[in-house]
């Protein structure tokens, strides 16, 4: 055991590790065939404040025991003095060095057990220098025993060792500070500070430290602090150092970073209310460590959107209705799931629908706007600014809107009606066409056009009958006329005949002076007069047809524009024509009777004569 400790405090002689040291036996030299010493020929390496340990071993004849071991550091080249002990086995210490008195102890106090190691606590850079054996066997004189050990002290390199456990926010961890060197010397002074994201150094609040040295053996300890705190993520990434104070204001620290696991409430940041068109961008935030995984997702919908670490951003572009809805935020660290959710709201307008537009009847304008929109859309007609008299009617379902409005005009010139709609966030114009209700359009024109026949027919049959009659009394006139006249022309040219009564007498009287003549009807040219009234009745007749082809073809015109009115057309025009001829024929009776009348006249003329 002796042996472990001693090398373990060599090899921190050598500055190495600070819990770990190896002895390294060096030269042997003997005086004679009493004892041998075995020493280190090379320099030792120590550093201010630790404590360092000169190894020396000796083996002895058997007749030779020695009772003290006595050790100096002097000048390399010149001989050591008993001013110069800084060691005495004796109680009795009174030559012993002031400054080095109370730091060296030997590692074994039994000398039969061959060992005169010493340990040198409390380091300075002062203590470089030469140390040389010195053994007393209880003469005047003591031995000396070459050659010496050269020590060489540094200033503190060596740092501590600090130990952080697994930190969870709300769950008590201790941190643990092990001082730098195995030795026995003062106690040092630990202390524990806290570095925030600043940089400012401060106290823990709210912990507790403790300070313990463990003895290992009779000349090696080890000092150790410890601190107890509730770690918290306001501490994660932040520093805690442990610093050593040793004796002679030498001191060395290190500084550790802290993470502590912790999660925090999971939060989504953006707008959440966009117009249609426009892009959704929203943030869910977990600040935890280890980071959390982060899935984004909408209700209803079993598609994941988005994953990512620590935070995910969520991004469409170009959105529609169909993207509003709420979305789901859930953060997944380590055994726990935490989630949040937003409701995204989509402001949009639709187009007027179909079944929007206005209709004139009766002279009654309705007009009918259909829209769609989120928020609901009210609907303004500024046609009403005119009119005191109306009715509007609005109808909802879901997300459609349906404004009908209802109002008396007597002339409306404009051929479009505005329909207004407004949600809150913005206004939007609709012009809609007036259409005229079409049946009773065809209604109004079938009746325009059935009074119009009418007129037209009664007009034309009245031109017609009045131009007939007209005709009629100008040929019967005409008839007659021609008829008297050319009956007179024939009678006087042919045999002197006139119908004149008078002029018939004076020639009889006349013809009585030479007797009694006999009137023949061969003496009047009845043919001239058949002929010429024959004559007149073509001429008639065709003045007839010419008359009844103008009638004709003013019927056929009409006939285009009523149809239904065609079979009375013609049932007029057929009773038309035949009265027409009926009394066309007249003349040709009177004709014939005017020859009836003729002859009777010229028989009772001749019977007179």
């Amino acid at each position: 055991m002796f042996v472990l400790i001693w090398s373990a405090l060599f090899f921190s002689v050598r500055g190495s590790s600070a819990d770990k040291v190896t002895s390294v036996w060096g030269r042997q030299h003997c005086r004679g065939k009493r004892y041998c010493v075995t020493l280190s020929e090379r320099e030792l390496t120590a550093e201010a404040g630790l404590c360092v340990v000169i190894p020396c071993s000796f083996t002895t004849a058997a007749n030779f025991a020695p009772k003290h071991i006595v050790w100096y550091k002097c000048e390399a080249s010149k001989k050591c003095s008993d001013a110069q002990i800084i060691f005495h086995s004796t109680k009795n210490k009174k030559n012993v060095q002031s400054g080095f008195e109370g730091r060296v102890s030997r590692l074994e106090s039994d000398v039969s057990q061959k060992n005169c190691s010493i340990i040198i606590n409390d380091l300075k850079v002062s203590d470089s220098g030469s140390y040389q054996l010195m053994e007393w066997n209880g003469k005047k004189n003591a031995s000396s025993i070459n050659p010496r050990v050269n020590v060489s002290v540094k200033g503190l390199k060596q740092k501590p060792t600090v130990m952080i456990p697994t930190l969870t926010e709300g769950q008590q961890a201790t941190l643990t500070c092990t001082a730098p060197g195995l030795c026995s010397g003062s106690v040092p002074q630990i202390t524990w500070t806290w570095r925030g994201a600043g940089g400012t150094e401060s106290y823990i609040t709210g912990n507790s430290t403790d300070f313990k040295t463990e003895n290992l053996t009779d000349v090696t300890q080890r000092h150790v602090s410890t601190l107890t705190f509730n770690p918290s993520a306001e501490q994660h990434n932040t520093n805690v150092t442990c610093k050593i104070h040793f004796t002679g204001e030498t001191t060395t620290e290190k500084t550790s970073g802290l993470n502590v696991n912790y999660v925090k409430e999971v939060y989504i940041t953006g707008v959440t209310t966009v117009r249609d068109g426009e892009a959704l961008n929203l943030t869910c935030n977990v600040h935890s460590f280890p980071p959390a995984l982060i899935i984004w997702s909408k209700l209803g919908y079993n598609e994941t959107l988005h994953i990512d670490t620590g935070s995910a951003n969520l991004v469409i572009t170009n959105v529609t209705a169909g993207d509003a809805g709420q979305y789901v935020c859930t953060a997944k660290y380590m055994n726990n799931t935490l989630k949040d959710k937003v409701n995204v709201t989509v402001i949009w307008f639709s187009k007027i629908q179909k079944g929007s537009g206005c209709v004139l009847q009766s002279e009654v304008l309705t007009c009918v706007c259909i829209s769609e929109g989120f928020p609901l859309p009210t609907m303004n007609w500024p046609l009403l600014k005119n009119h005191t008299e109306y009715s509007v009617i609005t109808t909802v379902s879901n997300h459609t809107v349906n404004s009908t409005v209802s109002v008396t005009v007597k002339s409306h010139g404009n051929s479009t009606v505005e329909c207004v709609r407004n949600n809150g966030n913005g206004e939007e114009r609709e012009i809609l066409l007036i259409h005229q209700n079409m049946s009773e359009k065809h209604e109004q024109s079938s009746a325009v056009r059935l009074a119009y026949l009418k007129v037209t027919i009664a007009f034309l049959t009245g031109v017609l009958f009045s131009a007939v009659l007209c005709c009629l009394a100008k040929h019967c006139y005409r008839n007659k006329q021609k008829t008297s006249r050319s009956l007179e022309m024939r009678t006087h040219q042919d045999d002197k005949l006139v119908y004149d009564g008078q002029e018939l007498q004076d020639n009889l009287t006349l013809n009585s002076n030479s007797g009694p003549k006999e009137v023949e009807y061969a003496d009047i040219n009845f043919s001239l007069l058949k002929r010429n009234g024959a004559r007149e009745a073509a001429r008639r007749q065709e003045s007839t047809k010419t008359v009844y082809a103008e009638v004709k073809k003013a019927v056929e015109e009409r006939e285009d524009d009523a149809e239904e009115e065609g079979e009375m057309l013609e049932a007029k025009e057929d009773e038309m024509v035949v009265e027409m001829e009926m009394e066309y024929r007249e003349p040709e009776k009177e004709l014939e009777m005017g020859k009836e009348s003729v002859y009777a006249t010229v028989n009772d003329v001749t019977d007179e004569i």
